[in-house]
């Protein structure tokens, strides 16, 4: 029922039930699959679920894919304390020790080889949402691998990681359509002027499917939010209505932060 049900429409009590489901063994493994899933949502996400997506992940008994669907679900967290650094406790999601667990078991189960492959792949595009010093080496390795897999891990890690432009250049030539459209995200993410021809032409194609049409849109505000207008302007027609909402709120962005600039240059204005 909760699946359904956009999680800010949860009830005080979605805590409770996925908590249970997640540690009842007695859960269906498809409901259980679906309550880790779940479990990152900010609305529920705190210090006791956290323990027991470590628990789940650290548990061997575990599927693979149970381990690492609870990892993923504590990669919002990660990133949202790494951005707030603690500052207002109230409105945290996971207390500065829990954070520091949390980082301290992910570290560790990723250099075991003993983990497997799966697993310590999610590990690191979790945990890289709050950047560590060992996450360079980690996706430099990852993306020098010979492993398909393990080279589109590193690329979805260049969105979080500074210091990979020529890795992510490389890889929008790439010919996989997923490894293409993390290197679009990283791109966005990491505002590099020289993706900008292949934003353009994703947004031009009639072609572009829509999940990497959306990551393109976004990649604009970040990259060159002065044409955001000539190059979305269209897309307020487009016939799928996700498309038609980001390109909008890109628009929104963009003229916020253009307005923000103008601001500025009047301030200093002002103060010479």
């Amino acid at each position: 029922m909760l699946a359904s049900i956009p999680s800010w429409e949860w009830s005080e009590k979605a805590g409770a039930v996925i908590r249970k489901a997640l540690t009842d063994k007695k859960t269906a493994a498809s409901e259980r699959l679906v309550a880790a899933e779940m479990a990152g949502e900010a609305t529920v996400m705190n210090d006791q679920m956290a323990d027991i997506l470590i628990s789940i992940l650290q548990d061997k008994n575990e599927t693979n894919d149970m381990r690492c669907t609870a990892v993923i679900s504590m990669g919002p967290a990660l990133e949202y304390a790494d951005t707030m650094e603690f500052d207002d406790e109230e409105d945290l999601m996971i207390s500065e020790p829990a954070y520091e667990k949390i980082q301290q078991t992910l570290r560790r189960l990723f250099m075991d080889s003993d983990v497997h492959e799966d697993i310590r792949r999610r590990i690191l595009e979790a945990s890289v949402r709050a950047p560590q010093e060992w996450h360079r080496d980690a996706v430099r390795a990852a993306y020098m691998s010979d492993n398909e897999n393990w080279r589109l891990t590193a690329v979805f890690c260049m969105s979080y990681i500074e210091g990979f432009e020529k890795q992510i250049l490389e890889s929008l030539d790439s010919k996989d359509p997923d490894m293409f459209y993390e290197a679009v995200c990283a791109s966005g993410n990491m505002g590099l002027e020289k993706a900008w021809p292949y934003i353009t032409s994703i947004i031009s194609s009639p072609d572009s499917d829509n999940d990497l049409l959306i990551a393109a849109i976004d990649a604009v505000v970040n990259i060159r939010p002065e044409e955001a207008h000539d190059a979305l302007g269209h897309l307020v027609d487009h016939d799928d209505q996700d498309v038609v909402d980001a390109a909008c709120e890109a628009l929104g962005i963009a003229d916020a932060f253009l307005d923000a600039e103008n601001d500025d240059e009047d301030d200093d204005d002002d103060d010479e």
